[in-house]
């Protein structure tokens, strides 16, 4: 007998997609009909990156590949926060009940489960109307989920106000064992112009709200990493990391075309010499900052591997970009995207140069690799405390008075990660703990079969 009918909605953003794509194939694998839900825009982006690749798109692994949408007109700027969680409350409710109701009318199963990103908690809501029972999924740390749940206790104690807002500069810390975080730092204060951060932080009032009407919730995280963390709501049940297989060959909804290049380039190179460098799908650097980790990575002598998006450096001179592609071309390789998860298990690689968003921090942290921290926004200043301040395998990069980091400040940093031997060792043993957690009988693992016993009830 088939198993039940699941629909699994993300937030519309890359590092949201991928965690959750990364669970829909291992609910397939389980025997569960899954649909999933992109935007109309990330839909067309998904799509034609599995084009590109030669990929099934009707079917993907497995999934059913479904698209409403988000409210937002064709010139609108998608990277712009706040403008996305104003428009989707008003406008995706009514646009997903159409398409439950389709996909009944055209014969698929009756929707049983909905599987929501917690930021997208209206969702939930919709679920009830058609009698459809909820879990509810965080793709961030589980510490960045304490951080939203607290925010009632972190108003009594006068940190923030009820507006959000900090009221006194500090470092503070939500437990023991949780990491550091000064108040400058607060997710939803760094998600964009100060003028729509109370637009964020009413949106994560209402999902903390919201999220209770999910029987159960879990995580891409892992008990070993965040046992302080899990220690303060041990209901939320961590089940990462995850990864689609081992061999790489499921896609992970993918915005952007991977360029399999890199491969064979990394095959070429010696052990642990690579330094990878990606920011993930939101980050922008200006052509000065991009100049200067450009000539920062030329002076380490070092291999590179720099993921460098279309739209990651507006105004960047052509030229410029020329002539610095022809210096380096003997030992660095510049591409717009990669599948991150294989370049990042790849023997070769020696650091990841990160924007540390949870998902790469995730896929650093299960490949045992040491990080350069440069988080860009959100919750990655909470996912470079720990790295830099609890697991301790990796380094932060500094900025000059002109909130630049510099060539000598990236060659400094890089030959500091690469080179230091308890950075290493930490690493190597923060991979061994993430894979005990998700290999048979570890915590993740049970974890997850919890998840597919309910879905199966």
């Amino acid at each position: 007998m088939a198993k039940a009918h699941v629909l699994v909605l993300p937030f519309p953003a890359q590092g949201h997609v991928t965690p959750l794509m990364e669970l829909s194939h291992r609910l397939v694998d389980h025997g569960f009909e899954v649909t999933f839900v992109n935007t109309e825009v990330d839909h067309a982006l998904v799509v034609a990156a599995l084009r590109a690749s030669g990929g099934e798109v009707a079917v993907c692994g497995g999934i059913h590949l479904a698209s409403i949408p988000d409210g937002l007109a064709d010139e609108d700027d998608r990277k712009d926060l706040s403008k996305l969680i104003d428009a989707y409350p008003r406008h995706m409710p009514g646009h997903l009940e159409r398409l439950i109701d389709d996909m009944e009318a055209t014969g698929r199963p009756k929707v049983k489960w909905l599987v929501g990103d917690i930021t997208m908690g209206w969702s939930f809501e919709v679920a009830k109307k058609f009698d459809i029972r909820v879990v509810s999924f965080w793709p961030g740390a589980m510490a960045a989920l304490v951080l939203l749940l607290k925010i009632p206790k972190l108003i009594e104690d006068g940190l923030i106000d009820d507006k959000g807002r900090p009221q006194r500069e500090e470092i503070f810390k939500l437990g023991p064992g949780t990491p550091p975080l000064h108040t400058s730092h607060i997710s939803w204060n760094n998600a964009g112009a100060p003028e729509g951060q109370p637009i964020i932080f009413d949106m994560v009032i209402q999902n903390n709200n919201f999220n209770d009407l999910a029987e159960m919730s879990v995580c891409n995280s892992f008990h070993d990493a965040e046992r302080g963390a899990f220690k303060l709501f041990p209901d939320i049940l961590p089940i990462g990391p995850l990864f689609p297989d081992g061999e790489f060959r499921k896609p992970v909804g993918s915005f952007l075309p991977e360029d399999e290049r890199c491969i064979k380039w990394l095959d070429a190179q010696p052990d642990r010499s690579v330094v990878y460098v990606a920011f993930g799908s939101m980050a922008i650097f200006d052509p000065r900052q991009f100049e200067e980790l450009a000539e920062g990575l030329e002076l380490t002598g070092r291999p590179f591997l720099w993921i460098v998006r279309p739209d990651f450096t507006p105004g960047l001179s052509k030229t410029w970009l020329h002539e610095f592609s022809q210096r380096v071309a003997g030992t660095g390789m510049i591409i717009s995207w990669c599948s991150q998860q294989q370049v990042l298990a790849h023997r070769a690689v020696a650091c990841f140069v990160s924007h540390c968003g949870w998902n790469s921090t995730m896929e650093g942290v299960r490949n045992g690799v040491p990080f350069l921290c440069w988080p860009y926004y959100c919750d990655q200043f909470l996912d470079r405390s720990y790295i830099t301040n609890v697991w301790r395998t990796g380094l932060a990069v500094s900025t000059n008075a002109e909130g630049v980091v510099t060539k000598e400040e990236v060659r400094s940093k890089v030959e500091q990660v690469v080179g230091n031997t308890e950075i290493k060792e930490s690493a190597l043993l923060l991979k061994d703990a993430a894979r005990r957690c998700v290999s048979h009988g570890g915590s993740s693992e049970e974890n997850f079969m919890k998840l597919v016993n309910l879905l199966s009830d």
